[in-house]
């Protein structure tokens, strides 16, 4: 049985890293998660960054992710919300869904916001994205190469090459990613 991993906002706020975390979940090494709080959350933001994006096409995107991953949205979690202290009381929500969702780990560009001392508590860690690629990498290496290789082949505007798409990995955060990958750029 593969893990459950939740999907903090800030991950699904840049498309880039967005859409290479959901293509890495098309392998099955692990099974994504989310809620309708966080989409709303991640699409509010981004609207607010940039107002020239159309609101329903970011839903669309939404109702998308739900379709193609039909059991990664989790709900009935709010009743532990009052329940959890976090340093940012704001992302009790995100504990309370990875609890209820039993997410192993919670992926997330926030990690001070959910320290371990509280989230060993529910067997839950929190990763930074290039952690967890990393990780997911010792998973399943061809599976992952593959997956962006799929991705990669989706890029038509514009087409990038493979050390484009790197690049563009690193400029989301991704420097280790970016570096273990470069070594299988032939494969990309």
């Amino acid at each position: 049985m593969v893990f459950s991993v939740l999907f903090d906002a800030c991950v699904f706020f840049p498309a880039p890293l967005r859409d290479f975390l959901l293509t890495l979940a098309e392998t099955e090494l692990f099974r994504a998660r989310w809620t309708d709080q966080i989409h709303e959350e991640w699409t509010r933001n981004l609207l607010l960054r940039r107002p020239d994006l159309n609101p329903e096409r970011l839903k669309q995107t939404c109702r998308t992710m739900n379709q193609f991953f039909p059991d990664s949205l989790i709900q009935g979690y709010e009743d532990l919300i009052p329940h959890l202290t976090l340093p940012d009381q704001n992302d009790r929500h995100v504990l309370a869904a990875a609890i209820r969702g039993r997410c192993e780990i919670i992926v997330t560009l926030n990690l001070k916001d959910f320290p371990p001392s509280v989230l060993n508590e529910y067997d839950i860690e929190a990763q930074h994205p290039d952690d967890f690629v990393l990780n997911t990498m010792e998973l399943g290496m061809d599976s992952v190469l593959s997956a962006i290789r799929k991705q990669r082949a989706r890029l038509k505007n514009p087409p990038k090459t493979a050390e484009e798409y790197l690049e563009t990995l690193e400029r989301q955060g991704l420097p280790m990613t970016y570096q273990r990958l470069k070594g299988y750029v032939e494969l990309i």
